[in-house]
């Protein structure tokens, strides 16, 4: 039983580290969407599909990132 509970809790913590990590990689991509779509607005001739789209892309990564933070949460 002892066994488990270690191997369980050695479990718990590199799932949390990657996690993180992944969390990490996420956020920096809104990031860069977001740069992106404002430097984008900033063209006088820019493509309003091109803005939609980054748009969705953001929304996407944002809900993963919140994905993320409910599993890291759920870790404990």
């Amino acid at each position: 039983m002892r066994d488990r509970q270690i191997l369980w809790r050695d479990y718990t913590v590199d799932m949390k580290l990657v996690l993180m990590v992944l969390l990490g990689v996420d956020m920096l991509a809104v990031v860069g969407v977001m740069l992106t779509g404002a430097l984008g607005m900033t063209n006088p001739d820019r493509d309003p599909r091109t803005s939609n789209k980054l748009m969705r892309w953001r929304v996407a990564l944002q809900a993963v990132a919140v994905a993320l933070v409910v599993a890291l949460l759920l870790l404990g």
